[in-house]
């Protein structure tokens, strides 16, 4: 009989009485000061000790009373009648075996009822002869018995403070106990944390300076602090067109997102990005600023800190584009050093140990943190591996894309040794490194000479100067390495600039070589006196060896024992021991480093093609030259090559090139050797005439160039190719935008009268890749030229800049549509707000959202994109009265109030918002007129609850993004009664059958 049962047949406010009386009345408190150490149940029964109130005869009363009063009603007996004396018997000594327990109180309540008969059973003398009726029986009564004694333990004044005092026993036992554990076992997070402490730290010092190139003054230090010389650059993505954007119709020619802002931030907004740049042009110094910001620890305010070079500490604010790499660890993967011994690229656990890192991670801790989403994996130089080996290179980052979401990737090169869709379809955003503006260049120029110490500030502006007033020098100074030479060139020549690349090569040799040592008094720190000619002869033999095994970095080993074979035949050097002159050249030119003990490279990739070029020349291998003519890591060793050569040996060499380019296989190998040749001549001394007049020929078969990628490749030859273009007479639409591409890529103001052209022209995406280019050239010139010209029909003006923003107020220009950039600040926002007023569309960043009101009264927009979750919500909607379609990228939570903006908005047909942000809206919001709403999904599932209750009048819903692996309902769409599609992907509907039939589904 189960104790339900019998409780239906025993009144608990009879029979708790009769079970009462076994036990004693209790007094307040803990009962700690009583002689035993812990009240046991023996002490609290009423029928032991010497205050025993019942005796044993007692109990068995007792027990038959509760018998009887168990089998008192209608219905079968539970057991046997003539078996009643003996299983009263069992009971009563069930009973009295409850003063047998070694126990508390606590403890038996803490064991519950059933296990507390069960204990009780096993301590009682087992039943003898009983029916199994009878014994079914026993087990429920003491089931039953025991259940109302907890209930009386419990009901004790003495109970709550027992349980007080064990349960702080416990903890305190507990918690010795798991220190104990701890400090013999150190937990994995625990360890993981201390070694990200050190590992960031290691991270911060390695990667935090760098080496002045060219500096060669007295007093001023050999290495920047990263903080003083890094510079932001500009990033840009190719043009392309996406899908049609709300509000614009089906079929209309809309431009996209335009893949662009400072390289450093562009992981902010594309978890995946191959990032292009030519050599110098800070690919690699951006990778260091990445780990290093990331490695910085935060203040209390949320910023990363820094220390300047003055020792001062720098805050970087990672509240906004930089948040990003908040909690982020860096692995920074250089491929020249993963694969120089050829061995296999590392999986995750050798990261550290494969980049020369000396600390030792936890077992499994790299795992744990690409497995957790927290990596910031940053693949410096695909270009600095051969060509053969980087489809292999490709299937190991693939591999890692495959097992490890959530993470950040860089991965940096060249921009022709990878086709444009290399990584495309891994996800990957193609961007590449725009050429320094004159006004990153006077930044450089400003805090090299602030960097480099007192005795070089009267050559600041000078040099300043100089580059606005001569263009020989302002073309050289495109990218970091370049402006660092003419820096430290302008300087050491006393304000006087050798004219033409070569010329400044040869220059920054002689400083690094001989100079530097000479002028600080150095002597011969390894008894090795040689001069400039002696020391490139035995670096170009490195430079040469590199090159043709398509490597950047080599063994010491190897490189000491090219040194020891090229000594003997240098005559100035042959008298020294060659060990003593490879570490001459090691630690004294100013050329070669040790990345590892065991390793030896260039300072800088350009200085070991100039060498190798030169090698080739003096070697005469041009067959060497020719057979690599399409090879992405020879482009600038040719060209430079050209540029050592004699008149004769260019012509040679252009004339090889272009035989070449006769004999190659495709187009693709033969407009790349065709470029090679032609942006060759600028580097020549002297070149024929007739030489110059054929390759410009050669080239100009193959223009129009066919798609992006070769328009810039073409656009590479530089000022030459303008006189080469056609158009736009004879071009369709996309010859049109493909020489317009090239010629926006050729930031000249000879490239002006040429694209001035093209400002009519009926196709947007020509128009746009115009507008694009503006930034690229000097803003004013460009405004007046391009355009004020511009035919503005569906065309968005992108802008980019205060100094953009000035000139189209200055201009009087009226765009219909905006598309403003985070380069825009409060001041460029408020320039514009007549601009914006009049626009009919607007394409704005969420932080600068705010600054968009207060607005004109009668303002034009009726279409708006936010990028980002507007800073301060979205009041600023409320004077946007006519505003038909509304986009907002990103989601914040919001206070119910700021809804009300948007249920303001008394037209707004169309929606396009996060799922998180219509999951927020308050459960009083009502949209009546909206009719479209586009609902970007996550790795989360959508309610559609919402939906249902706050469009009343939706009549298309679209689902967009990740979809997979998640159920949606379509069940609550059922009351939309104008509902007419529903389209997404990719996921598991149900309820589609509960829609009206004349719902489309497209899923």
């Amino acid at each position: 009989m189960e104790p339900a049962l019998i409780g239906t047949r025993l009144a608990s406010a009879a029979i708790g009485p009769i079970l009462k009386k076994l036990l004693v009345s209790d007094a307040p408190g803990a009962g700690l000061t009583g002689t035993a150490p812990k009240i046991r149940l023996s002490s609290l029964v009423s029928f032991r000790g010497e205050k025993r109130t019942l005796t044993e005869k007692d109990v068995r009363k007792l027990a038959g009373t509760l018998v009887e009063r168990s089998l008192g009603g209608q219905g079968e007996t539970p057991f046997p009648a003539d078996e009643t004396e003996a299983v009263t018997a069992t009971l009563a000594a069930t009973l009295l075996a409850l003063g047998d327990l070694d126990m508390d109180d606590v403890q038996a309540v803490r064991l519950g009822h059933r296990d507390l008969a069960r204990r009780l059973r096993a301590a009682a003398p087992a039943p003898d002869g009983l029916s199994a009726d009878s014994v079914l029986y026993l087990e429920s009564m003491t089931e039953w018995a025991c259940l109302h004694i907890l209930e009386f333990f419990t009901q004790r004044s003495t109970f709550i403070a027992r349980s007080l005092v064990e349960q702080t026993r416990g903890q305190t036992e507990l918690i010795a106990k798991i220190d104990e554990i701890i400090r013999r076992t150190p937990r994995v997070d625990t360890r993981d944390a201390e070694f990200e402490r050190r590992y960031l730290a290691h991270l911060a010092k390695k990667h935090g300076r760098l080496t002045i190139y060219g500096v060669d003054l007295r007093d001023a230090p050999e290495k920047w602090p990263l903080d003083a010389a890094y510079l932001s650059l500009k990033a840009t993505g190719a043009p392309w067109l996406a899908r049609t954007a709300p509000g614009t119709g089906e079929g209309a020619d809309h431009r996209s997102d335009l893949l662009e802002g400072h390289a450093d931030r562009i992981l902010a907004r594309h978890d995946k990005v191959l990032l292009r740049g030519t050599a110098g042009s800070g690919k690699t110094t951006l990778v260091q600023w990445l780990a290093v910001s990331a490695a910085a620890p935060e203040d209390h305010t949320g910023h990363s800190a820094h220390a300047d070079h003055t020792g001062h500490i720098a805050h970087e604010d990672r509240t906004g584009d930089m948040a990003y790499l908040r909690d982020r660890i860096p692995f920074v993967l250089p491929l020249r050093s993963l694969t120089r011994h050829g061995e296999r690229l590392p999986a995750p656990d050798r990261f550290l140990s494969a980049v020369g890192c000396p600390l030792s991670p936890p077992d499994g801790w790299a795992d744990r943190v690409l497995a957790a989403g927290r990596g910031l994996v940053l693949v410096d130089g695909i270009d600095e591996i051969p060509e053969a080996e980087r489809d292999r290179a490709r299937r190991w980052l693939r591999d890692l894309l495959d097992s490890y979401d959530g993470n950040r990737w860089l991965v940096t090169s060249r921009p022709t040794a990878v086709r444009d869709d290399w990584l495309a379809p891994d996800g990957f955003a193609e961007l590449t490194l725009a050429p320094m503006s004159s006004t990153e260049v006077a930044t450089f120029v400003r805090r090299w000479h602030r960097a480099a110490g007192p005795e070089a500030a009267p050559y600041e502006q000078p040099l300043l100067d100089a580059l606005r007033t001569t263009p020989d020098v302002a073309q050289l100074a495109t990218n970091p390495l370049m402006c660092g030479l003419i820096c430290a060139l302008h300087h050491g020549r006393r304000g006087f600039l050798p004219r033409g690349r070569k010329a400044l090569y040869d220059a920054a040799l002689s400083m690094l070589l001989s100079r530097r040592d000479r002028e600080r008094d150095m002597g011969t720190p390894y008894g090795i006196d040689l001069g400039d000619a002696p020391q490139i002869q035995l670096i170009q033999r490195l430079a040469y060896w590199l090159t043709l095994n398509g490597r950047t970095t080599m063994d010491r080993e190897r490189a000491e024992s090219v040194v020891r074979e090229a000594v003997p035949a240098i005559t100035e050097a042959a008298g020294y021991d060659p060990g003593a002159v490879f570490t001459h050249l090691l630690h004294r030119s100013g050329l070669l480093r040790e990345p590892t003990v065991d390793t030896v490279d260039f300072v800088h990739r350009t200085f070991q093609d100039y060498l190798a070029a030169k090698a080739l020349v003096d070697r005469w291998d041009i067959g060497v030259l020719v057979r690599h003519a399409a090879d992405d890591q020879w482009e600038d060793v040719i060209r430079m090559a050209v540029g050592h050569a004699r008149p004769r040996e260019c012509a040679e060499i252009l004339g090889e090139l272009l035989d070449a380019a006769d004999a190659a296989p495709d187009r693709r190998t033969q407009l790349r050797v065709l470029v090679v040749a032609a942006t060759a001549l600028d580097h020549a001394t002297e070149v024929a005439p007739q030489v110059r007049e054929r390759i410009l020929a050669r080239t100009a078969e193959v223009i129009p160039p066919r798609g992006s990628e070769e328009a810039r490749e073409l656009a590479s030859v530089g000022r030459a190719v303008l006189d080469l273009l056609p158009g736009p007479e004879g071009l369709d639409d996309e010859a049109a935008l493909d020489v317009v591409i090239t010629a926006t890529h050729i930031p000249q103001d000879a490239a002006l009268p040429y694209l001035t052209r093209f400002t009519e022209h009926p196709y947007l995406a020509v128009r746009s890749q115009l507008m694009w280019g503006w930034s690229r050239f000097p803003t004013a010139a460009y405004a007046e030229q391009i355009i004020s010209r511009l035919d503005t029909r569906l065309l968005d003006f992108t802008v980019v800049s205060d100094q953009q923003a000035a000139e189209i107020v200055r201009l009087g220009l009226r765009p219909q549509g905006l598309d403003l950039r985070p380069g825009l600040t409060a001041d460029g926002m408020d320039l514009l707000r007549e601009v914006i007023g009049g626009a009919r569309s607007l394409r704005i960043p969420g932080p600068l959202a705010r600054f968009v009101d207060p607005l004109p009264a009668g303002n034009a927009l009726e279409t708006l994109t936010v990028i980002g979750y507007p800073v301060g919500g979205l009041g600023f909607l409320r004077p946007l009265t006519g505003l038909r379609a509304l986009e907002i990228h990103g989601n914040a939570a919001a206070p119910e109030e700021a809804w009300d903006a948007l249920a303001a908005l008394e037209g707004l047909s169309i929606l396009e918002v996060h799922a998180r942000t219509v999951a927020d809206m308050p459960e009083t919001l009502r949209l009546p007129r909206t009719e479209m709403l586009y609902l970007h999904c996550d790795a989360e599932a959508t309610s559609l609850d919402v939906i249902a209750r706050t469009f009343p009048a939706l009549v298309q819903l679209r689902l967009l993004g990740v979809l997979e692996r998640h159920t949606y309902d379509l069940t609550p769409l059922a009351s939309l009664t104008a509902l007419g599609s529903v389209v997404g992907h990719g996921g598991r509907f149900l309820g589609a059958e509960k829609l009206a039939p004349t719902v489309e589904i497209r899923i």
